[in-house]
Order: C-alpha cells, then structure tokens, then sequence
C-alpha cells in the first residue's frame, strides 16, 4: 500500500463503513474520535488536530486539560490505531481505500489497498497517482523474462487478473451480507442511510442505531461563556443518547439530511453577563428550548448544575430533542425505542413494557451494535420478573444479567450500561457491587441526572439512607420530569430519615401508577402519617382489591424486591398501623 490523496466521495463512503461495522460497533468512543479526526481533516483543518483540541471537542475537557497529567487522548488514539488495524484485516479486507492514524500524531491519512482492480474504480483514484504496485509484482517487473514465451506469460497474467476479481468480488459480497446492508458493492454509490422496510419488517443497522446529533455554536465571550461551552462540550459528549459531533460549526443547513441534527448556541444574555443557550433544529431553525444563564448560573461552582438541568431537560429520551423528533415521525429504530422504554417508566403497566421490549428485543435480534439495547433490554427482563409480567416468557435473573453484561462489554464507558449492572445488582442483593456500578455510572457522567438518581436509589437500597437522599432529592427538584422510581426511592429515603412530610411530597407523585402494590403502600403509609384519613382508607380498599396477595404478605414482596431488612421491618410495621390486613 501506498499514500495518497484520494477523492472526498471515497474518504466518505470508507468512513461510514467503518462506523457501521461490527469491529467499531462496540467502542462509541473510537466511533466519536475517528469521525472527528476524518471530518476535521476532510474540512482542510489538519493543522488544528492537536492532543488539547481533540481533547476538548471530543471528551470534553476544558481548557485547563494537561497531556502530561492526562492520557486520554493518546489512550483513545492508541485503541483507534489498534481496531484500524484489526477493521482491515478483517472485515475490510476488500476495502479499496484504507484510513490510518499514523503514530506521532493524530492527522488521518489513506492508502490504497494492493488487494483491488487494476481497473473500474478510477472515479475513486486521483489520475495523477501511480497504481500500487505489490512486492510480487515489483519481483515479477525485475525478473528477466524468457523471449521466446511471451504467450504463457499473458496468459499466466490473465488467469491472476481473473482469480483477484473473483476474490474481491467474494469478499465483497460476505462483507456487505455480514453487515446486512443493501448497499452496493464497495465502490458503489452507497446510500448514507437504508429505509426501514416497514413497521413490521427487519431494520437494516445503518439506520435503525442512528441517534441524534448535536454541534455546539459560541457567539457570546467572556469567562462566563467559556465556563459555559466547556460544561456543554464536557456534557453533551458523556450522554448515550445522542452523538455529539465536537466542532463549533454545521454545513449550511439540509431540512433532508439534517432533519436529526441539533445545535446548542451559546449567545450573549439580554443582560450584562447574561448567557442565553438556544437548542436548535439544525433543519428547520426551531428553537427547542431557550435557557438564560445568569452570571450567577454561570459561576464556577454553578455552571456543572446549570448544564446539568438543562442537559437532563433535552437529551434523555424524555426531553426535548426526543419530544421533537417523535412529533416529527423522524424516530429511527433505537430513538423510536428509547422513546417506548421512556413511556414505560413514566406509566408502568404490561401493555408499556411490552412495547418497549419487544422493540429492543426486535435491534437485539438483528445483532445491534449499541450498548444501550442491551443494558435497556436487561432493566425490562428484570422487571417482567418483579412485576410478573406475562412478557417474555419465562423471564430469569441470568438472562437480564446476560444483557446487562452484554451492554457493559459493548459500552464501557456507557453511563446507562454501568447503571443497568448496578440496579440487577441491586435486585439480587449485592449491595457493594451495586453501588460501585452506580457511582461509576454517576462519574462518568455527573452532568445526567438519571445518573445522579441512580446513584442516589442504589444507596438508598443499600441502607445509607443518609448519604443517598440528598442526592436522590436533588436529582428530583433539579429535573422537569422523570420516571417514578426517583419519587419512589425519595419516599423510601425520606421514610427512614423521619421526614414524613418529604416523604409524602414524594409519594404524591406515584399516583400516576396504579398498577405497583409498593408504590400504593408508600402512599398509603403517607396518607395515614400526615393524617389524611379519607385518602388512606381509599388507598387501603384499592390494595385490598387490587393486591390481595400483597396484603396477605407486604413482606413477602419487599424480601423479594431485595430491600434492607431495616426498610422492610418499617415498611410492614408502617402499613400494618396504616390498618393493612395483619402483616407477618
């Protein structure tokens, strides 16, 4: 092989290969950074390909990022140069064009592979450039060749000629079948994206696992500003739910192509100081959401809960770039399933469950690359056993480990992988291993707080009541909306610190779920606390006729959700004072 510059269509269709392959579809990380280096190098800016550059826009450091102190840009190149390697030995064997990210530095530069037609590709070759030539062919040009034997000579050519195109052409076809893509082969005009076949029908993964994505624009100055982008950048790359492309400026804007892109404009306040966030459709110039930030807000020991807030309003699949795309009809296989997963938790029944867990089950099936699949399919395994859901069939703790383990190996440095393994941990009873997942959950993305909650209900439900609720509290009041398991770990929380007053704050905002014996007892045991009678004897009747088995044995359920035995024992004395049946 040798470098050259080739045509930007070839560069192109070469990188959307990659990130859509197998051997790349378990490292978000190598995905971010490879298309960041490519697409920086593409737009003639090379020479901004720094370690403290690349630092800031893709794991978003700020400007005070040390390389001496800190590895991780060399750590991430380092693993980007290895799955390079591994990619075009691989499953791009066939591949007529090669990206590598030579040592010493971090500029991207391409190669044409020796293992190609002499012929038929030449709209992806720069004329001016030689064709390769390989070592046995350099050997065969300096061998002297017999005079008297010219046939045979051709005619050995002819037959290499004719056995290298069936190679290509081979590997080539298992190639495009491995990736399951309808696209043509590899010096075709390959389509960006593949159309679902349907609502029923099978999904190719270059569409289905698309998320959203997100650029970052400062138009205003200043300290606070710069505070302000450098909390954004750190952010916006730590959340599994959207891809955040790390430069501060788009293309002129395509309603087609950019239907999924957003844009977070930094702009200056309407007053002195004042710093106003603006989330944009890239494709139609919606403003999503506005946030004006005070030089208050904007302070060093603000901003992180400032970003926080408005990031946990706008990237969880409850927020407001979801909420756009779902009005829109531009869900893609996984945003449409991270959207169904999103309306089980805020309203927990069979029929929720069922639609989110038949839709991951469905991207599972078809061998999806993203850890988010697995480690959202292990919840709603571990659920259909608490909550005795006729879906799936025969559900077991193994199988949601299975997932959950599944979505850690493919994301691991996914903050809702590492919350999932915590939480199973949390329902088989390991306590220590829980909370260990959920805190590495919570560092590696402090700005999500559905981190920060899961932290705070893993503590909780470990027996430190103390170190989790404020946490737990904090994430609930700095969130707009949020699933009902965060009211619920604050009731629990709140319960045994003795604040009945919180606790019962916390469990108004359970009644949106009737269907959960726990989540009526936490309101009844409320209501009969703060002394609102007539609620408790109407919650009492409803968990009489709703749950007769959990009234004849509340602590049956609590020692099989895993609950501290000093929960459990306050929880059955609280109910039975409540009048509930005659707890054991």
């Amino acid at each position: 092989m040798q470098p050259f510059t080739p045509a930007a269509p070839a560069v192109r269709e070469t990188l959307e290969r990659l990130l859509a392959s197998e051997t790349f579809g378990r490292s978000e990380r190598a995905r971010k950074l490879l298309r960041y280096l490519v697409e920086r190098e593409q737009a003639g800016e090379a020479d901004r390909l720094k370690g403290s550059s690349i630092a800031m826009d893709v794991f978003g450091k700020d400007g005070d990022f040390d390389p001496s102190t800190d590895a991780v840009v060399r750590v991430q190149a380092g693993r980007l140069r290895e799955l390079l390697q591994q990619y075009f030995a691989n499953e791009g064997i066939a591949e007529p064009l090669r990206i590598a990210i030579p040592r010493g530095g971090y500029v991207p530069a391409y190669e044409l592979n020796a293992i190609r037609l002499p012929e038929g590709r030449a709209e992806h070759i720069d004329p001016s450039e030689p064709l390769p030539v390989t070592e046995e062919a350099a050997a065969a040009q300096a061998a002297p060749s017999p005079a008297t034997a010219p046939v045979p000579s051709v005619v050995r050519q002819l037959q290499l000629f004719w056995l290298a195109i069936a190679l290509v052409v081979g590997m080539l076809a298992v190639l495009i079948l491995r990736q399951g893509s309808g696209t043509l082969l590899a010096g075709g005009d390959a389509p960006s994206s593949v159309e679902t076949a349907g609502a029923t029908g099978s999904i190719a993964p270059s569409s289905s696992e698309s998320l959203p994505q997100a650029y970052i624009v400062v138009k205003a100055s200043g300290d606070g500003a710069g505070r302000v982008a450098a909390s954004l950048r750190a952010g916006l790359s730590a959340f599994d739910t959207i891809d955040f492309i790390g430069r501060d400026a788009v293309k002129a804007a395509n309603p087609a192509t950019d239907a999924t892109s957003f844009l977070f404009d930094v702009l200056p306040g309407p007053a002195t100081g004042d710093i106003t966030i603006e989330i944009q459709s890239v494709g139609t110039g919606r403003v999503l959401l506005s946030r004006n930030l005070t030089p208050s807000d904007s302070a060093p020991d603000a901003v992180e809960d400032s970003i926080a807030s408005l990031l946990s309003s706008a990237l969880p699949a409850s927020g407001a770039i979801y909420s756009y795309i779902e009005q829109g009809n531009l869900e893609t296989g996984l945003t449409r399933c991270l959207l169904l997963n999103d309306k089980y938790y805020l309203d927990q029944n069979a029929k929720t469950h069922l639609a989110a867990y038949r839709c991951l089950e469905d991207l599972a099936a078809h061998d999806a690359k993203s850890s988010l699949v697995y480690s959202e399919l292990a919840s709603l395994h571990l659920e259909a056993i608490t909550d005795h859901y006729a879906y799936p069939p025969d559900p077991t703790i193994e199988k949601a480990m299975m997932y959950a383990h599944r979505g850690v190996q493919m994301g691991p440095t996914s903050p809702y992988a590492h919350r999932t393994y915590g939480y199973i941990n949390s329902r088989l009873g390991n306590p220590d291993e829980a909370i260990r997942w959920m805190r590495k959950a919570y560092e590696l993305n402090p700005y999500d707080l559905a981190m920060a909650a899961g932290y705070g209900y893993g503590l909780i439900f470990a027996g430190k009541y103390a170190e989790g609720t404020p946490i737990m509290a904090h994430a609930v009041e700095a969130s707009s909306g949020h699933p009902t398991w965060w009211d619920f770990g604050l009731f629990a929380g709140e319960f045994m610190l003795g604040d009945m007053g919180k606790a019962m704050a916390a469990s108004i905002a359970l009644r949106t779920t009737d269907t959960k014996s726990h989540y009526l007892a936490a309101r009844l045991i409320s209501a009969k606390a703060v002394g609102q009678e007539r609620l408790a004897t109407r919650l009492l009747s409803e968990l009489n006729t709703k749950f007769p088995k959990f009234v004849a044995d509340p602590r049956a359920t609590f020692v099989e959700r895993r609950y501290p035995a000093d929960l459990t024992n306050r929880l059955v004395e609280a109910l039975r004072a409540a009048g509930l049946g005659n707890p054991s």
